[in-house]
């Protein structure tokens, strides 16, 4: 069905923007976010909807999600692989629906209790622990071909496990009888395979970084040769260098558990330095350098529409917005993800309602509505500087380095937007009511909505959309209602006593240049 989006959305528009301009620094408790009966309804059933999409994408036999399912919620559609975030996923999004009362608690712990069976069942890298990243849903079987004939060498990756064993260290303390299970599973991941000590710019003394994976045998592709536990492996020539990224979990478990040192936190950079070094990203940033854990950080900022935030590489909600899921981060670090966060939400929420004039918001990588996948983002607070664009067209904006080369292109005119719901979903503790209200609208207005809960994107000018399901997007929304109407119930489980007593004061020292520009 093809709509008129725009002109639909516009009654919409003010009561959004009432919230963008005045959003508060730092999130408000699970049950003080000022819904109405009404809104925890529609929350409710699009909670109980993308359930459905997860039982269709589920295994019966092995109780593993396939990566993504057709809008017809067909079984013969699923992709045929999985991954070690979509387990993830599956695991802490039956906590949530049994947490918002959409299955039972008997029917909640049996699947988990099928999952971690296969689990254990399946091949591992012996020496780290770690899960490998493509595994048949079916079957369980380590994949060395894609269902499309696309040769796989086998690969570990760093953030795909933190999601993993986020989501262990879940269900190990919100269903107890499982956590002899879980912990089987969860022991043997050391992180510290992924941690590289020399990634310190030099500097003795400092902190390293995570790499981003390992392939157990010599890749196609460049890597750098080295061994975990005295076996050979090939390692990812990159490393996770930025603060504000999805790799952070990687980071806060293994700091948790007692496998990276603390001061890592503090190694990755909210900005690279304001220097003509630097000059390849798309502003120059603000800030001031400050000492934590013996490290001097540059509390870099990007400036938007009045704001100072710190950035993610892409400028995306699930960049910004995924760890703290787990981490109660707004209110473990007041001072620095309690600014951030509801800053760059502001930032999508004006981005999509007031500078590009879409009528809709909430921009992440995604399904993409012309194609398979693809990446969106507010460019603006986006460190990349090819840019995570939020249309189809992938405008791509760059407002010049200043004293070291002008802009290429400050103002540009935006086109097909591409909005994705679990951005909404992620915004929820941000912006409630604006989140609701932009839910309902691609809903209502755009129809982007089938048996399985919200398309996975939508372009909203000629509204095409991605009529598919991602199970790390799903899990995305389920996680984030299990917090909002679930009594923060991800954030008691992952966020033990023990687990709050080395992160919460590690983060919660840093302040961030982030804030409204007075």
């Amino acid at each position: 069905m093809r709509l008129r989006p725009l002109a639909a959305a516009a009654a919409a528009a003010a009561l959004l923007l009432t919230g963008a301009t005045t959003a508060s620094a730092g999130g408000r408790h699970h049950d003080d976010l000022g819904l109405s009966r009404h809104d925890r309804a529609d929350l409710k059933r699009w909670g109980h909807d993308t359930w459905t999409s997860f039982v269709a994408m589920t295994d019966e036999t092995t109780g593993l999600p396939a990566d993504n399912i057709d809008a017809s919620l067909d079984p013969a559609t699923r992709s045929g692989y999985t991954s070690p975030t979509n387990i993830g996923a599956y695991l802490w999004s039956t906590i949530s629906a049994e947490e918002l009362g959409i299955i039972g608690k008997r029917e909640a712990r049996q699947r988990m209790k099928q999952t971690l069976a296969t689990l254990a069942t399946m091949e591992r890298h012996e020496p780290s622990g770690m899960f490998y990243n493509w595994y048949d849903e079916a079957t369980a079987a380590k994949l060395t071909v894609f269902p499309t004939g696309e040769t796989i060498y086998p690969f570990l990756s760093s953030v795909d496990n933190g999601w993993m064993a986020a989501a262990l260290m879940v269900v190990r303390t919100a269903e107890p009888s499982l956590r002899r299970q879980a912990d089987a599973l969860l022991e043997p991941m050391n992180f510290a395979a992924f941690y590289d000590p020399a990634a310190n710019g030099g500097i003795p003394g400092r902190a390293g970084l995570l790499r981003g994976g390992f392939w157990a045998a010599p890749p196609a592709g460049t890597s750098t040769p080295g061994t975990v536990d005295g076996t050979p492996v090939w390692f990812t020539n990159n490393h996770y260098d930025i603060t504000n990224s999805e790799p952070r979990i990687a980071s806060y478990i293994g700091i948790a558990r007692g496998q990276i040192p603390p001061a890592h936190y503090y190694a990755t950079a909210r900005t690279f330095p304001a220097s003509c070094d630097w000059d390849w990203l798309e502003q120059r940033p603000v800030g001031v350098t400050r000492t934590y854990e013996g490290i001097e950080v540059f509390e870099g900022a990007f400036t938007y529409r009045g704001m100072h935030i710190v950035p993610t590489w892409g400028g995306d909600m699930f960049e910004e917005l995924m760890p703290d899921l787990f981490v109660p981060e707004s209110e473990w670090a007041p001072k620095s993800w309690g600014v951030n966060h509801p800053l760059a939400v502001r930032a999508h929420i004006e981005h999509g309602m007031v500078e590009a004039g879409y009528g809709y918001w909430g921009f992440s990588p995604a399904s993409d509505p012309f194609a398979s996948y693809a990446v969106y983002g507010v460019d603006a607070i986006g460190m990349d500087p090819t840019g995570y664009p939020s249309d189809a067209e992938k405008t791509n904006v760059d407002a010049g380095y200043e004293g070291c080369r002008p802009a290429t292109n400050p103002t540009p005119t935006f086109g097909d937007g591409v909005v994705t719901p679990h951005a909404s979903f992620l915004a929820l503790p941000y912006a409630p009511r604006e989140a609701v209200q932009n839910l309902r609208n691609i809903e209502t207005v755009l129809g982007a909505y089938g048996d399985g809960g919200f398309y996975d994107s939508v372009a909203v000018r000629s509204n095409t959309q991605a009529d598919r399901y991602l199970s790390l997007d799903q899990g995305m929304v389920l996680g984030a209602l299990g917090n909002v109407l679930g009594g923060g119930v991800l954030h008691e489980s992952f966020g033990t006593r023990q687990v709050e007593k080395v992160l919460r004061p590690l983060i919660g020292q840093e302040e961030f240049s982030a804030g409204v520009i007075k």
